[in-house]
């Protein structure tokens, strides 16, 4: 009955930007701590952006810090990934995944649910 469900993905041009949301069902977010992920053909699953359950703390990867900004709605139990002057690096596809607890945990392997994947492509 879990279900997190990633959309917002698409193709922009280098400098562009893209929303990324994360709308879940079955479960409540408010309870659960939320991460981002993306992984690159080739290339191994990276952590992007964190946020936890009990009062909002955000992490950021060196590699996004300044451009991205996580970001939850309780009440549409939704979170959300903004991503601005975006680099073709930054081209993968997008999972978001929750773990229960307060605590922020940002180890792809402490996750248990994870959604089906956007795909973001940066590119002229």
């Amino acid at each position: 009955q879990v279900q997190l469900v990633e959309s917002g993905g698409g193709l922009v041009q280098p400098g562009g930007s893209l929303r990324l949301s994360c709308a879940a069902s079955g479960l409540t977010l408010d309870y659960y701590c939320v991460g981002w992920f993306r992984q690159a053909p080739g290339k191994e699953r990276e952590g992007v952006s964190f946020i936890s359950s009990n009062d909002g703390s955000t992490y950021y990867a060196d590699s996004v810090k300044g451009r991205f900004t996580i970001s939850r709605d309780n009440a549409k139990n939704t979170v959300y990934l903004q991503m601005n002057s975006l680099k073709p690096e930054d081209t993968a596809v997008y999972y978001c995944a929750a773990e229960w607890g307060s605590i922020m945990v940002i180890a792809a392997e402490e996750y248990n649910y994870w959604g089906q994947g956007t795909q973001v492509t940066v590119s002229s």
